[in-house]
């Protein structure tokens, strides 16, 4: 058919779950200028965003920038101010901006949230919560509905209307299950069209690396302790629950569900208990299936077989999870194992990921209408929440990309990606040392050294053509994208 690039099927991108900032070595009294980051805009695309939100009060900040072209169609029982300027929602299945899933919140506020004092999450953490930007204004996108899928059409239309607004950087914390044809993916398409426009586009790189894991230990009934990986909010009074592990035959036969990672138990079985599930690094599980308290207590190998050697050792075996305690770890930063690695797949002669940024056990503001657990009988509702993820590292990055073009306004995307890449801090390795700059690309983020770089290597619209021609693609055919992507997207946008 004339004038047709491609034709594929609609399919669905997946969402990705405070002191990083600090950590990052931007304190809030670095180097800034208040002005010009007030006239930034962050958009972002996510789950929708909950205005209401402490983090984006719109206390001392001026007018809208006059740049800025976008709208408020937040739908009913929403509105925005000088903070939240902007909001759409695509017809996902509700009538509203609103978040109800928290991931979209989480994402804005860690890009461009305010200042918010004595911000904790159930105690843990607690402190100054703010984004990498708290000036800036923040234009919300919901592409993604609460079960967190989000098809290439709603992007395309997402990245027409942001690209229309004049919003400066976007975020959108999302990632294909699997490798997509650059003519196939609506997120190259839209960010190589932002790209044209003047707006870097930040993306994560998913969480299919080789498992989430905050430091919280377990005490056997035989005074044994091991440390893992957990988040538990509640203090230990002494008592210790049974021990016991998955029941396979609770399992359907010929499902998806795995009983040694304890995706299906019964719930008459593990109800007061602690189950003990064998997924590839060991865990102490506590499940929505009745099994007592909500953490999952994340162990190492080495200490995982120690409480399974425990376990069947003994004929009554117990146990008890403590609270979960902060420290500081010298080690930092590493890269989380749930991290996904490089290179390209589509080009393995691009080093993917280009850049690493703080993604675990992160506190932001959050959706009350959601619990901060995956525990459908568990009603609690926080106003902040800690997640890890992939998803979590992309709007630091978004943070960061609008802290640099706040010194370098004329500076190009590509200028600004190489101005961080080239100034990123050396990472010393991985949990498993796996891969190496293919889990960590260029380094752990530094904002203080890219507003310096020395020297940048811009890229332009030509340069991403022939690369396009060198893998295969036809001259023809990517100077017809570059013509109608503009006329394609429009289409899209009347859908809406």
């Amino acid at each position: 058919m004339r004038g047709v690039i491609s034709v594929f099927p609609s399919h669905e991108f997946h969402l990705q779950t405070t002191r990083s900032w600090d950590f990052l070595g931007l304190p809030h009294s670095f180097k800034r200028d208040q002005t010009i980051e007030s006239s930034l805009v962050i958009g972002v695309m996510d789950t929708g965003i909950w205005p209401e939100s402490e983090s984006f009060n719109d206390k001392g900040l001026g007018s809208i920038p006059k740049k800025w072209k976008g709208v408020c169609a937040g739908g009913g029982n929403f509105s925005c101010n000088k903070k939240i300027i902007g909001a759409r929602f695509y017809g996902v299945g509700d009538v509203s901006a609103r978040d109800k899933s928290g991931h979209g919140t989480h994402t804005a506020s860690i890009a461009g949230g305010r200042e918010v004092n004595d911000v904790s999450f159930y105690g843990l953490a607690n402190g100054i919560a703010r984004g990498g930007i708290p000036s800036s204004r923040i234009d919300a996108y919901k592409i993604c509905n609460v079960f967190g899928a989000c098809t290439n059409d709603v992007v395309l239309a997402a990245f027409d209307d942001a690209i229309a607004d004049g919003v400066d950087v976007i975020t959108i914390s999302l990632d294909a299950p699997n490798a997509i044809d650059f003519l196939s993916d609506s997120i190259a398409i839209g960010s190589f069209h932002a790209m044209e426009k003047g707006i870097l586009t930040v993306q994560s790189a998913g969480n299919a690396g080789p498992i989430s894991s905050s430091v919280c230990s377990i005490i056997l009934g035989n005074g044994q302790t091991f440390i893992g990986k957990s988040i538990n909010t509640k203090p230990s009074n002494g008592t210790k629950f049974p021990i016991v592990v998955h029941n396979a035959q609770a399992c359907p036969a010929g499902g998806k569900t795995s009983p040694e990672k304890c995706d299906c138990m019964d719930k008459k079985m593990v109800n007061g208990k602690l189950v003990l599930c064998g997924s590839p690094i060991g865990e102490m599980l506590t499940s929505t299936s009745g099994a007592i308290g909500n953490p999952t207590l994340k162990l190492e190998s080495k200490d995982f077989v120690h409480v399974q050697y425990y376990k069947n050792s003994t004929n009554y075996p117990v146990a008890e999870i403590l609270k979960s305690e902060i420290f500081h770890d010298t080690s930092a930063p590493r890269i989380a194992i749930f991290s996904s690695r490089g290179s390209n797949p589509l080009v393995q002669e691009i080093m993917k990921p280009d850049i690493s940024a703080p993604g675990v056990e992160i506190l932001a503001a959050y959706s009350p209408l959601v619990s901060p657990s995956t525990d459908p009988s568990h009603n609690r509702m926080v106003k902040y929440n800690i997640l890890s993820g992939t998803s979590t590292s992309c709007p630091h990055v978004a943070g960061v990309v609008g802290y640099v073009k706040s010194f370098h306004l004329d500076w190009s995307p590509t200028a600004i990606k190489s101005a961080i890449m080239t100034t990123a801090t050396p990472v010393k390795g991985t949990y498993d040392d796996f891969v190496g700059e293919f889990a960590y690309g260029s380094g752990n983020i530094n904002p203080k050294q890219a507003i310096h770089p020395g020297l940048v290597y811009d890229i332009t619209k030509q340069d991403y053509m022939q690369m396009l021609c060198n893998y295969g693609y036809s001259s023809e055919k990517l100077n017809k994208l570059v013509e109608i992507i503009q006329v394609a997207m429009e289409l899209l946008k009347d859908q809406w």
